[in-house]
């Protein structure tokens, strides 16, 4: 259904056109990048995805070569662990079941080629269908930090899930 391909700099337009305000920026990556999102952050997001340090992916849709989605996997190579973050599906591709396949991918590379014996990620707590889409994938909750930001006028919690290799291996065995 999906096939990942490195981020490249050209598809920073693509992030751009699909985040329409401060709001769904913030929801994205909290405050890694700030309103108006501009080709400078984009710059240093796409040098930092050069690096070991992260692996950035754009999902493509192979029936269409159609890109549907973008997602991230931060790389702490010592403690064979990574966090997943800044998933994005296209407006138009939501809905669809893009982003559970385009996870499967990245668990499958974090898993397999990588290594990693444990991937992590944040979610703000209010966001459900992150949540149940995290779920169905096999995270669970590790823990809720309440209260850790301000923005726009609103109190935000997030939510640390985590899927440790043996869980992600009994769900891919039993599939």
């Amino acid at each position: 259904m999906v096939e990942l391909r490195d981020f490249t700099p050209s598809d920073g337009r693509l992030l751009v056109a699909w985040i329409d305000g401060p709001v769904e920026l913030w929801t994205w990556s909290g405050h890694n990048f700030s309103w108006p999102f501009d080709e400078g952050q984009l710059a240093e997001y796409v040098a930092e995805s050069a690096t070991p340090v992260r692996q950035s992916w754009m999902a493509v849709d192979p029936a269409n070569d159609r890109v549907i989605g973008h997602v991230s996997l931060r790389i702490d190579a010592a403690n064979a662990s990574g966090r997943l973050g800044r998933v994005l599906v296209a407006p138009e591709a939501r809905g669809k079941g893009y982003g559970a396949a385009m996870l499967t991918k990245a668990l499958d590379a974090g898993f397999g080629e990588l290594g990693l014996e444990q991937i992590e990620l944040g979610v703000w707590d209010d966001n459900a269908n992150a949540i149940r889409l995290y779920e169905g994938l096999g995270f669970a909750c590790d823990r809720v930090l309440r209260d850790v930001a301000e923005f726009a006028g609103k109190s935000w919690s997030a939510m640390q899930m985590i899927l440790p290799r043996k869980v992600w291996a009994a769900d891919a065995a039993s599939a």
